[in-house]
């Protein structure tokens, strides 16, 4: 599965919530998200993330979950 285009960064915490993901705090443009206390991603909060950003949070998540990168992608988008 491709890795979508065009998503913000508020949008993207919000679906990683569907991963057990919570907003934890937010310190000026950026929004830090835990899972469990035991991992943290750090989304930054721009009107859209460059694919490589989001590409890098998603390869972060699926090595935490131990799982393929399509998986998550799946997870996240449906």
């Amino acid at each position: 599965m491709r890795m979508p285009r065009g998503v913000r960064g508020e949008e993207l915490s919000r679906l990683l919530s569907k991963l057990g993901y919570e907003v934890t705090r937010q310190t000026g443009s950026h929004i830090r998200l835990s899972r469990r206390g035991q991992h943290h991603v750090t989304i930054p909060r721009h009107s859209e993330l460059k694919v490589g950003t989001l590409s890098g949070i998603v390869r972060d998540i699926a090595e935490h979950m131990d799982m393929q990168r399509e998986e998550v992608i799946r997870a996240i988008w449906g």
